[in-house]
């Protein structure tokens, strides 16, 4: 893959936004729609790039334990999943239409956290749409955390793309795949100038991690969480996280990060918002003088990384 001068058009400012709202749970048409008015609202404030949080469609299950214990599932915890794998999105299908038409409606590159439905395995996902409205391709997460093993498949390294855009080299990884170094190593590897980390992390440490990687890739992080309350998920909901329609379930912390660790937008953790921020683009070739992880700053003569990035189908036809 041929990589990108670092800083080139560095002159041209870009324009993000990143959406802090909360998904409605477990029901995609109205979720979908409330995106659609998101995207415009964040269009309408200048963005030209437009990141919503991890399973923003149609939800992360927060507090949910899907009725499992070690040895049993109950027949409750399977409507739940039942539930959730209906809300959930074909990649291809009409969803992906619809986006892609909000996309092209307001001019900017979507990137949207989805729950993507195979047969019957669930996996969180980002999807990537063009200002024209063209699906340009997705993430699989690769390394459900916890719990999420139980409900989510894993990605494969086929869906692990980096972007050509004017505003930058875009690409995603979600939540606590960016704990994971050789992940990171390899995003960094592509060229990533503008990292996209969608997440359902909402802890007072969430946001260093950001500037970590900020400084340790040398590029813009964007990092993206819902802000809901218990009013944002059905009534028949077994949360562990009480019942008092105000109860906050998920409190953001949402932010925009230069290449230098700098907040340009956010922290949020108190509220539904859209944080825009202007990308300087300049910083990147600036922030790369002094540290670049996977050129002047690496040691491949001792450490390599070797990437796999096949896709590993379930079933493959012998060669006749």
């Amino acid at each position: 893959m041929k990589q990108p001068r670092v800083g080139s058009e560095s002159h041209v400012p870009s324009v993000v936004a990143v959406v802090q709202a909360a998904s409605v749970a477990f029901d995609r048409k109205r979720t979908i729609e409330k995106a659609v008015d998101l995207t415009r609202d964040a269009a309408k404030a200048g963005a030209r790039l437009v990141l919503f949080p991890e399973a923003f469609i149609s939800g992360y299950p927060r507090g949910l334990d899907f009725g499992a214990v070690v040895g049993a599932r109950s027949d409750a915890g399977r409507e739940d999943y039942r539930r959730y794998w209906e809300s959930a999105v074909d990649v291809p299908g009409p969803e992906v239409e619809t986006l892609g038409k909000a996309a092209r409606a307001n001019s900017v590159y979507l990137v949207m956290g989805v729950i993507e439905r195979e047969r019957g395995t669930l996996y969180c996902c980002v999807l990537f749409f063009a200002p024209d409205g063209t699906f340009l391709g997705k993430h699989r997460k690769v390394m459900p955390t916890a719990s999420e093993r139980l409900i989510w498949g894993y990605g494969d390294g086929s869906t692990l793309p980096v972007f050509e855009t004017p505003l930058g080299r875009v690409g995603a990884v979600i939540c606590w795949e960016n704990y994971m170094p050789l992940l990171r190593t390899y995003m960094y590897s592509l060229g990533i100038e503008i990292y996209c980390a969608p997440t359902a992390d909402h802890r007072e440490t969430w946001p260093s991690t950001m500037q970590h990687i900020a400084l340790e890739g040398r590029c813009f992080v964007l990092g993206c969480n819902q802000f809901n309350r218990r009013r944002d998920f059905p009534e028949k909901y077994n949360s562990a996280f009480g019942d008092s329609p105000d109860a906050v379930i998920s409190r953001g912390g949402s932010c925009i990060v230069d290449p230098f660790g700098k907040f340009l937008a956010g922290p949020n953790f108190a509220e539904e918002t859209i944080l825009v921020a202007e990308l300087d683009r300049s910083l990147l070739a600036k922030g790369k003088f002094d540290f670049d992880a996977v050129g002047h700053y690496a040691r491949p003569d001792i450490f390599q990384l070797v990437v796999d990035d096949q896709p590993k189908p379930v079933v493959v036809k012998a060669k006749k």
